[in-house]
């Protein structure tokens, strides 16, 4: 049943209030969670928490012995795999797993792709990660799950209000931006949703103000580099590549490099985009 929404405040705190309808996270990634916040944790620890959980175990190794990553031995054991493809990389790979494993239980709207969505919210990860890895931006290391919870206020809306959603979609197909078409609906916007999850989950401040502010990198800093920039570029990107949550018409015939010509990325740019493909092409088959 959806919710009765009042538009502001009244009605992010009545989307909010469904956030016991979403499944807890399991020991495993609210532990992996946990570290974002901690620079010291060691390659060893973040194995032992990765091998308590032996189907995400066989995917991780799985994922790593792919061709993607053109290994000439197989990997066999997780602390392999992390000496191997390094730290961040592998969180990386567990946070997405993890994730998708956790909303693949929720109950949606039969307008809402959960496929697509994944793809989508890993997509904007992983080439978050790639940019904040060659620009000057505060705290890169947090892109990667700023770029995978960006989005996570949809996913919301869709489970507390489906009919408003749906009119939402509507808008964004006739040629609206999402942002626009929820504050024509619900009178809020789902990035204050998103930031809000990531505040009640403890998930570090400065990655909260990037997903506030991805879709207006400029409000959270206009004289230099924010981590918002970065999502804005790499989640502009996706879905010009064709990974978007809702189509917009028109938009497969843009030019996915345009996107990220905002950054001064210089020579690296060609890099970002093959690695990203790269990277991507390899998990996205798991979602």
């Amino acid at each position: 049943m959806s919710v009765v929404l009042s538009s502001g405040v009244a009605g992010q705190e009545q989307v909010l209030s469904k956030m016991d309808k979403l499944p807890p996270f399991s020991p495993v990634l609210f532990k992996l969670m946990a570290t974002l916040a901690d620079e010291d944790v060691s390659f060893v620890e973040l194995a032992a928490l990765i091998e308590k959980d032996a189907v995400l175990s066989g995917n991780v190794l799985k994922l790593v012995n792919s061709a993607y990553y053109g290994r000439s031995g197989t990997v066999n054991s997780i602390r392999h795999a992390v000496s191997i493809v390094g730290m961040v990389r592998v969180r990386n790979m567990v946070l997405s797993l993890s994730i998708s494993k956790t909303w693949s239980t929720l109950k949606l709207p039969s307008n809402w792709s959960p496929a697509r969505f994944n793809r989508h919210s890993v997509a904007v990860g992983t080439m978050a990660d790639l940019l904040a890895g060659n620009l000057p931006v505060p705290y890169s290391e947090g892109a990667f799950v700023g770029g995978l919870m960006h989005d996570i206020g949809k996913l919301l809306i869709a489970i507390a209000a489906p009919a408003e959603y749906e009119k939402v979609v509507s808008r964004v197909q006739a040629g609206a931006t999402p942002v626009e078409s929820e504050q024509e609906v619900l009178g809020f916007s789902h990035p204050a949703i998103s930031a809000a999850l990531l505040e009640r989950w403890k998930i570090p401040k400065p990655i909260q103000r990037a997903v506030e502010m991805h879709h207006s990198p400029d409000e959270a800093d206009r004289r230099q580099m924010h981590l918002a920039h970065v999502l804005s570029a790499a989640d502009d990107y996706v879905n010009l590549a064709g990974y978007a949550v809702v189509d917009v018409p028109g938009s497969e015939k843009a030019d996915p490099a345009t996107a990220l010509e905002k950054l001064d990325l210089r020579a690296h740019l060609p890099t970002v985009i093959e690695s990203f493909q790269c990277d991507f092409e390899a998990i996205k088959s798991f979602f």
